[in-house]
């Protein structure tokens, strides 16, 4: 099939063209990037040849062997940066005309130190014959070539007779016709071309993107050796599902921190990229741009409905088991138990707020979801609120963190944003299925009662099962899950007076005492503070239709059982002398039926060994749940005796 490459294609482009939409062919491809795949190209235009980058989403046109080396392609997007004196040609779009095909032409080839492109005319002006010759003509020149892999080739036609239909002779670049009839432009004078995200890299000069805002990060301040600073980040959004961070410093605070709107769309231009920082952000992009004095953004007042409000990659809650420590994930589910908000002091003597709540779908798994800071007092209370009137909210969790402390868990960062009942199809879906069944569906928590070395299939036993089996009593702990009643809980001493400083993303929880001056005094800190956390430290008795035993509960499960904070239960008995509202809660929780995580280690206090029972977890019980739980033993059940009884007769 005889083919025309567009004819001055690479000196059009290298003159500012980027409306033609030539063909061209691909005589090379090479493999380029360390932190990233990227493909460089050798295009022809059957005279010159110039080197050109491949956008990172087309890299599968590569893989998939959709274009290669010989392949005639359509340039459809595509700019002309020049770096390090050396002009490259950016490729957005392009379309593959034909996959294989010898060497059109005689192309000059280009090297690396060249800075513009080189033109062979053997045959006319444009490598083509002189006007009134005859087209059929026999070609008998040959072509070498150095491809990346080593090896040369050479590519030669036969000299058989190949019709030559008359080239199509491109007209100059014209400019914008904003900019005509106004003499010489000036470097970067015209505005720049917006670009996708995903095609920014630095070896662009001039881009402009357009996008929308998904998150802004707080104003944050720091010190270090070159002195005092501030700092925010702010995340875009474009049409096509690219998604870049942007980040400002000091003077640049000033000017874009109170333009950045949440939800708004702004065309940004003349900003420096540099690789993310991956511990920082947790985009799917291998770079980040930094705004400079000179930088603009600039608000577009008309809504762009093709970019997309936010953009979610949710992960099944059970999925999660497997996901890894710190990773950054999108989540969706039923918000189905919120707890109280309770006060933390970080390390740095700031006072937090913390919220933990539960949510469930449709893989079976449920997961502990941390609120932290200003998540517990908006959309916690929202939630808290919701939950006790007997709405059960669908949340959308944006940028959760993973932690597999105590099984695996959500927690809330700066970066995180948290979506009320949204609507999207997810959020649809999810809410059809609670609603038509799902609610009365059990499901197991991935948090807390998964912890090394236990065992991740929830292992139901009666409380003499567990002196009767001697569990506990081997290296590792036993994890179990009892129903049982609460029948006594110790009141004299239920909590502890802890330290509430942050020790990384934990609190440090050691018991405190008052010094002499009647500040609180941590001895592993080594610190003073005025107020003190209180913990639960709870001495229960719980009983089933087998027997009756002691059990610990700690802080979590204690507020699970109860109800509320240590702290708030401490301040009615002995600050406020409500006996009445104390001795309340405490018998609000007698007699009441509860599954109960436990674990069951052995543990020598004194010269005397003792098995010591933990509760981890504490599920008021849903008897919807539990009867289902229980059909489903009675069928196993009866399935295994069908199976012996089989066996049996064939024996």
């Amino acid at each position: 099939m005889p083919v025309n490459l567009t004819a001055n294609a690479i000196s059009a482009i290298n003159a500012g063209d980027v409306n033609s939409k030539p063909l061209v062919q691909v005589l090379d491809i090479k493999l380029i990037g360390s932190t990233q795949e990227r493909y460089r190209l050798l295009l022809s235009d059957s005279v010159a040849t110039q080197n050109a980058m491949l956008a990172t989403q087309l890299n599968d046109r590569v893989k998939s062997a959709g274009v290669r080396s010989g392949s005639v392609v359509q340039l459809i997007d595509y700019i002309c940066s020049t770096v390090q004196n050396r002009k490259i040609i950016v490729i957005l779009n392009m379309e593959t005309i034909i996959t294989d095909c010898e060497i059109i032409g005689n192309p000059k080839m280009v090297s690396e130190s060249d800075s513009a492109p080189q033109i062979s005319a053997p045959g006319g002006a444009h490598g083509y014959p002189p006007a009134g010759k005859n087209n059929n003509i026999g070609v008998q020149n040959s072509v070498r070539t150095n491809f990346s892999n080593g090896k040369t080739a050479s590519f030669q036609n036969s000299g058989s007779s190949i019709q030559s239909y008359p080239p199509t002779i491109q007209p100059p670049y014209q400019p914008s016709p904003n900019y005509k009839n106004q003499g010489a432009i000036m470097k970067n004078e015209a505005p720049a071309r917006i670009i996708p995200i995903a095609a920014l890299n630095p070896y662009q000069g001039r881009w402009a993107i357009k996008a929308r805002v998904t998150a802004k990060g707080d104003l944050r301040r720091y010190n270090n050796a070159k002195g005092d600073g501030k700092v925010f980040s702010f995340d875009l959004l474009d049409s096509d599902g690219g998604e870049i961070r942007v980040t400002c410093f000091n003077a640049v605070v000033d000017r874009f921190y109170d333009a950045i709107e949440v939800g708004k769309v702004y065309v940004i231009s003349k900003g420096s990229l540099k690789p993310a920082q991956k511990n920082f952000n947790h985009l799917k992009n291998e770079w980040e741009i930094f705004l400079e004095a000179t930088s603009s953004v600039d608000l577009c007042t008309d809504e762009d409905a093709s970019i997309p409000k936010q953009q979610f990659s949710f992960r099944p809650i059970g999925e999660l088991e497997n996901a890894e420590n710190n990773s950054i994930l999108d989540v969706i589910g039923v918000v189905v138990t919120v707890n109280p908000s309770v006060p933390i002091l970080r390390k740095n003597g700031m006072e937090t707020q913390r919220r933990i709540l539960n949510l469930k779908d449709q893989s079976g798994r449920s997961v502990e979801l941390t609120l932290w800071g200003d998540f517990c007092n908006r959309e916690g209370q929202q939630l808290q609120e919701m939950v006790e009137t007997g709405l059960s909210p669908v949340l959308a969790v944006k940028a959760g963190k993973v932690s597999d402390f105590s099984g695996k868990s959500i927690g809330t960062i700066s970066a995180t944003q948290l979506f009320v009942n949204p609507d999207f199809p997810e959020a649809r879906h999810l809410r059809d299925w609670f609603d038509h069944g799902g609610k009365d569906t059990a499901s197991h928590s991935i948090s807390r009662e998964i912890m090394a070395g236990g065992s991740k299939n929830e292992i139901r036993k009666a409380i003499t099962q567990i002196k009767d089996e001697g569990l506990g009593r081997s290296d590792k702990p036993d994890w179990i899950t009892v129903k049982a009643t609460i029948s006594f809980i110790k009141t004299d001493t239920f909590c502890y007076t802890a330290c509430p400083i942050m020790i990384g993303d934990r609190q440090c929880n050691k018991k405190v005492t008052k010094s002499g001056n009647s500040r609180w005094l941590c001895d592993r800190c080594n610190q003073e503070f005025e107020e003190c956390d209180y913990r639960y430290l709870l001495q229960v008795q719980v009983q089933d239709h087998t027997g009756l035993t002691w059990v610990t509960a700690f802080q979590e499960a204690g507020e699970e059982i109860l109800g509320c904070s240590a702290k708030e239960l401490y301040m009615l008995k002995y600050e406020t002398e409500d006996e009445m509202k104390f001795l309340e809660i405490i018998r609000n929780c007698l007699f009441t039926e509860f599954l109960l995580k436990l674990k069951i280690k052995e543990e020598i206090y004194g010269d005397e060994q003792k098995v010591k029972i933990t509760v981890v977890k504490a599920e008021k019980l849903n008897y919807s749940e539990e009867s289902r739980f229980l059909f489903d033993v009675i069928s196993k059940f009866h399935r295994t005796e069908r199976y012996n009884e089989i066996s049996y007769r064939r024996y």
